[in-house]
């Protein structure tokens, strides 16, 4: 059965929140990392980029932590950027657990597939699934953006240019990268065609 595309980035709580929207749907899908938003300056700077460029979809849990986790996100980004949607409380606890949480309900991962649908049904529409953007750490290798002297410099004047954060790490520039740059636009970024694209990087 094909995936339903949705329009718009969504930002979950956890990996499990991701894979379980992954399984139904064809969309960008951005954790928070539970509290990690809090102190993860890299998570914060790439959902503010997403932001800047459209809408986003909030679907954490109906508990007292995804109720920080969402407030949070509402003071550190503009309120109309941001669209906030609700799972039910249901109680009960998630298969892959030993223990249901502390206030005894489920959260996105738990939630049956008629529940998701309903919920995110009003922002999807029929077209092409969202691609897989293809650029990966042998893009920024080759390109000079890790391995290399001036690694850091390159990954800070590139993040810096995408109104990211400079000082990030290559795997968290390379995350940022795949949601908020498409392929096309990085090798036009660090000056490389799209028939340089296959080169393969050489062994260290």
């Amino acid at each position: 059965m094909k995936k339903m595309r949705v329009i718009y980035p969504i930002i979950v709580e956890g990996k499990y929140d991701k894979i379980r929207l992954s399984s139904l749907f064809e969309a960008h899908i951005v954790t928070t990392d539970g509290f990690g938003i809090f102190n993860k300056k890299e998570k914060l700077a790439l959902i503010r980029a997403l932001a800047n460029s459209s809408k986003l979809i909030v679907l954490t849990d109906s508990d007292g932590a995804g109720k920080l986790i969402r407030s949070h996100l509402s003071g550190a980004l503009p309120k109309d950027k941001l669209i906030q949607l609700y799972i039910p409380r249901v109680e009960g606890k998630e298969r892959r657990k030993d223990a249901p949480s502390a206030e005894g309900t489920m959260g996105v991962e738990g939630m049956e597939n008629d529940v998701l649908y309903k919920i995110l049904l009003p922002y999807t529409e029929e077209g092409e699934p969202v691609g897989e953007n293809p650029l990966s750490k042998t893009d920024l290798y080759i390109d000079g953006l890790t391995g290399g002297e001036n690694s850091k410099e390159k990954r800070d004047s590139l993040a810096i240019s995408l109104g990211l954060p400079p000082g990030m790490t290559p795997n968290a520039l390379l995350e940022a990268l795949k949601l908020i740059c498409p392929y096309e636009k990085y090798l036009e970024l660090v000056g490389r065609t799209k028939s340089d694209s296959n080169k393969i990087a050489p062994n260290s």
